[in-house]
């Protein structure tokens, strides 16, 4: 295309996730109580943790501490946008506005599924090297744990921000999506994409299944260790443990393969919209139910937390 046709826009219209009149109103409230739930149970979440020594020092819960902030960032990259986007009927993001957008969903989403697959790491450990587990989880290398997946989930996002931000776009600023998303954006642009598109495919696969293959092969070991155990009531025990993480995993990694792990030109928009709403909103909504509604150690660690506020001046 012959740069006269090049436009560098000054930003871009998101359609959201419905373009109905008559759905906006109703959707804005729906998503509006579902984040303003996944900020209160995932931000209680971490202060449960926070609050309770015992908790705080336990390798899973330092874990889960962790992905419940990084769940608060992940929803609340796209989520309030598309909101007030409802809401106003503006529909409009500007461009840098969308890079950081697109820089803080990826963050955050990457991050997640590394906070996953060092929890994958940790039952494992616990489960299956039981004599070891204090060496092999020692405090000091479950924060370096945390603190890569942190690490990793930045860096690996400013890959492709940088990236993105030396396109040019078309004419066309319109993103069929709710959020500013790597395909969408890949399709507006004007500029030769393939370099990106294969970095996409290539090493974005390799971050997305790389934890899911760990978190795979953590919970193959743990069921050929488990099935060794002689009573059922030491089988039901030991899979309780991994019950919660295991249903996280499968909403979270789930949609967002179904989406990711495809070739660019399979990637349906309408669908990718309807199945990004699980993992942006509906997940980091559900995690703190998940973790907790049978998790005697949070149940009771909430229960101090009341009582202490209970019996205060």
């Amino acid at each position: 295309m012959d740069d006269g046709n090049k436009t560098d826009i000054p930003g871009f219209v998101l359609l959201g996730l419905s373009t109905v009149p008559e759905l906006q109103e109703p959707l804005s409230i729906l998503f509006l109580f579902t984040y303003l739930l996944a900020l209160l149970g995932n931000l209680l979440m971490v202060l449960l943790i926070r609050l309770d020594a015992r908790l705080l020092h336990a390798p899973m819960y330092l874990f889960l501490s962790h992905l419940s902030l990084s769940d608060v960032g992940f929803a609340s990259s796209t989520v309030p946008k598309m909101v007030q986007n409802m809401v106003t009927q503006t529909k409009t993001i500007s461009h840098g506005g969308c890079l950081a957008q697109l820089y803080f969903f990826l963050a955050f989403g990457n991050t997640d599924s590394f906070l996953l697959a060092a929890m994958a790491y940790d039952r494992y450990a616990a489960i299956c090297r039981p004599l070891h587990y204090t060496i092999l989880m020692s405090p000091k290398r479950c924060l370096l744990l945390a603190g890569g997946c942190w690490l990793l989930g930045f860096l690996h996002s400013l890959l492709y921000t940088l990236m993105m931000s030396r396109l040019s776009f078309c004419a066309s600023r319109v993103i069929p999506h709710f959020f500013c998303d790597l395909q969408p954006l890949l399709k507006l642009s004007c500029s030769n994409t393939a370099s990106i598109q294969m970095v996409v495919f290539t090493e974005g696969t390799l971050t997305m299944v790389g934890p899911f293959l760990l978190i795979l092969l953590s919970y193959l070991l743990i069921l050929s260790k488990v099935m060794k155990v002689p009573t059922a009531t030491g089988k039901r025990k030991a899979f309780s443990t991994c019950s919660a993480h295991l249903t996280t995993v499968a909403l979270f990694f789930g949609s967002v393969i179904a989406v990711y792990i495809r070739p660019s030109s399979t990637y349906s928009t309408p669908k990718a919209r309807v199945v990004a709403v699980v993992y942006t909103a509906v997940t980091p909504m559900l995690n703190p139910f998940i973790y907790s509604l049978r998790n005697s150690e949070v149940q009771g660690a909430l229960r101090k937390v009341c009582k202490r506020e209970g019996s205060g001046p």
